[in-house]
């Protein structure tokens, strides 16, 4: 495949970042991808967005690389869901994990409006975070 059908198509189906009825009544969106999704292409899309965010987080937090891997795993899927830029807001959670200090990291989770909001997700990632605490693992 190459640049140059990647643009005639792009050219010819016109670019669409919200859904739309085709001219034969087919749900479709982006350039011309029809909806919905099967299975492959919904987790193509779900691991690519996850490595925008993981790179914005790199980015963002600086100490994010030198992490334990299951508390990077817990800040991916905090800010997947909501966003780095609102995950940065969680400052006393993000200080408690800088200083590795699980316990005060899971307790800043729990104590906000988005732990209430999105239930068993965030109580899964908070006994993550609680778990791992027991393991006494911290910042490399």
């Amino acid at each position: 495949m190459t640049d140059r059908i990647v643009e005639r198509i792009k050219r010819h189906e016109g670019w669409r970042a919200m859904p739309y009825y085709d001219t034969l009544g087919n749900k479709t969106i982006g350039y011309g991808t029809l909806l919905p999704l099967n299975e492959d292409e919904g987790e193509w899309l779900l691991r690519h967005r996850l490595g925008l965010v993981e790179e914005e987080l790199r980015g963002r937090i600086d100490f994010y690389d030198r992490m334990p891997e299951k508390i990077k795993e817990v800040l991916l899927d905090m800010a997947y869901n909501m966003g780095v830029p609102r995950l940065l807001k969680f400052r006393k959670t993000l200080a408690a994990a800088e200083r590795g200090d699980w316990a005060t990291m899971a307790h800043e989770m729990q104590d906000s409006h988005w732990f209430r909001q999105v239930g068993r997700r965030a109580e899964e990632l908070v006994a993550t975070v609680e778990r791992f605490g027991g393991a006494e693992e911290a910042i490399a």
